[in-house]
């Protein structure tokens, strides 16, 4: 570590920040990454400045296979280096006839992690060899790398468990792979089901007994991963390992972006690059985007929800100083404060939304106090605007201004779906409406109800707001609400809609389903027009 800066060099070995995501992380259900996904990922994570990214198996399956030859060729790391995972050598076969030994040399990368049994009973029951022929393993598997001029890590294998089970055996793994040359013994919770208390304990005798570099790889079963591997941290382990936002199998490994943000923000370990960890909000929405797993918002540090603020009690507070309600500064990680309205904001709240929406509400307090009445009353009927920012700023701008934003009025619509003979089945919708004091009437086919007013909606509308061209419904979303005093269901509508440079979210509440997306639209479509700095009547 850099004295003058205390800041860890990239892939310095003073401490190592180690990414499984494309090979541990890819074995979360429903998660399937192409070759290019891989590739794009990989990219991501040298952004954020980890110092190793293991790439997966190669020789395992053709996709992995591909996947390191291309990365030879096509991507040049600037802080991390690439990493082949693989197995020690099956039971008395030699390294160097092994298939899969030779596949991770075929690789080129320049270091390659082993895992190795490290559970007398896995010894015995999975491998079907005795404890001492997988020591041999572990020892020839390790030597032959070396020789080839590779550096090697191993991940012990249900370590924990092991330990539990034979002590002295667990250790011997560690000392035969530390002799064979191992740089690294990462200890595995491999069933995921060790405490935080277990992890020091252990981590802290075993570092007083070996001089062997400890590291962890904790998974998350008993939901305890990210705080496990803190804890072996805390107790000398220099090497962690752990996935982008969590992924892996079951309920998936230790989140690395947590484990960072910790080390960095309340550890004062330094251990990205200057600047990295700002990037780490975008870099986590991003690989979602990839691998098509919708982000978690209450994922700490860079969740939509990990600094937003409902209760009115909290808003008062962040108004004299954000740090009594959050326990660091959102900028640190690339996220954002949010306020959420609701029927639990109070003029706090109100007043912090508005200044995050750039509108200001002057020194009327009357306004204030009218909004949050309003608030109130429409989330009563099944209005929640804590998803809706933009039906929210209509509604605030029409109480600052005493009058609702007026770009055009629908008189009428009416909707139609038609199955023909041959099992098609076609919406319909036509709408009367009024704009700049003249009727017009348009009408729009669509894969369902709402699509086609909506394209009728805006057919209307087009010949007099020609910015409307560049909108599109993106995203739409219909909860059913509970009926009350025996009537019948209300139905809560989210739109979601775009510009090509915003998307913003608008709801409509009715008991008729496309009622209720109608005013949605509406909504959609009005801010829309004040965005493309159309002037209402």
């Amino acid at each position: 570590m850099d004295e003058q800066s205390n800041q860890m060099s990239p892939t310095s070995d003073a401490f190592h920040v180690y990414d499984t995501t494309l090979r541990d992380g890819a074995q979360q259900e429903g998660l399937n990454l192409s070759v290019q996904d891989k590739l794009t990922i990989a990219k991501h994570l040298d952004d954020l400045g980890v110092g190793f990214i293991e790439g997966g198996w190669p020789g395992a399956n053709p996709k992995d296979t591909e996947f390191f030859a291309r990365v030879a060729k096509e991507i040049k790391f600037k802080n991390a280096q690439f990493v082949a995972f693989g197995a020690t050598r099956r039971p008395l076969v030699k390294a160097g006839d092994d298939a899969q030994v030779t596949a991770l040399l075929d690789s080129q990368a320049p270091i390659v992690t082993l895992v190795a049994k490290s559970h007398d009973v896995h010894v015995d029951l999975a491998l079907k060899t005795d404890l001492q022929e997988n020591l041999a393993m572990i020892r020839d598997t390790i030597a032959h790398l070396k020789n080839h001029g590779r550096r090697v890590f191993l991940d012990a294998e249900h370590f924990f468990d092991g330990y539990r089970s034979n002590k002295a055996y667990a250790l011997e793994v560690i000392q035969t792979s530390m002799t064979a040359g191992a740089e690294v013994v990462a200890l595995c919770d491999t069933n995921g089901g060790a405490l935080p208390d277990e992890i020091s304990e252990i981590v802290n005798e075993i570092i007083g007994v070996t001089s062997a570099r400890i590291g962890i790889h904790c998974h998350n079963d008993a939901g305890c991963a990210v705080a496990n591997s803190l804890a072996a941290i805390s107790a000398g382990a220099t090497h962690v390992q752990g996935t982008l936002n969590g992924y892996g199998e079951r309920t998936g490994n230790a989140d690395l972006v947590t484990i960072i943000a910790n080390l960095e923000l309340k550890l004062g370990k330094k251990v990205l690059p200057v600047g990295s960890l700002k990037e780490a909000f975008r870099i986590s929405h991003a690989v979602a985007e990839v691998t098509n797993i919708a982000p978690s918002t209450r994922q700490p540090y860079v969740g939509l929800s990990a600094f937003a603020h409902k209760a009115g009690l909290h808003a008062s507070a962040i108004k004299v100083d954000p740090a009594l309600y959050q326990h660091t500064d959102p900028a640190e990680v690339g996220n954002d404060m949010r306020m959420l309205v609701s029927d639990m904001a109070g003029r706090a709240s109100i007043e912090l939304k508005s200044q995050e929406l750039g509108i200001d509400i002057g020194p009327d307090r009357e306004v204030l106090g009218r909004v949050v009445d309003r608030v109130k009353d429409l989330e009563s009927h099944g209005y929640t605007f804590e998803a809706a920012d933009a039906s929210f700023e209509l509604l605030l701008r029409a109480e600052i201004s005493g009058a609702k934003l007026h770009f055009f009025t629908v008189d009428e619509w009416s909707t139609t779906v038609d199955k023909s003979a041959n099992g098609v089945v076609t919406s319909r919708a036509s709408v009367k409406i009024t704009a700049r004091g003249k009727s017009y009437e348009a009408t729009g086919t669509g894969n369902g109800p709402v699509n086609a007013i909506d394209r009728a909606l805006r057919t209307g509308l087009e010949s007099i707001y020609p910015e409307l061209a560049v909108l599109e419904l993106t995203d739409y979303k219909v909860r059913i609400l509970e009926g009350r005093l025996g009537t019948g269901a209300v139905t809560r509508v989210l739109v979601q809609t775009s510009d090509g440079k915003a998307e913003w979210t608008t709801l409509g509440v009715h008991e008729n389903v496309i009622a209720a997306s109608e005013m949605a639209l509406e909504d959609a479509v009005t801010y829309g027009l004040l965005r493309q700095g159309i002037k209402p009547e």
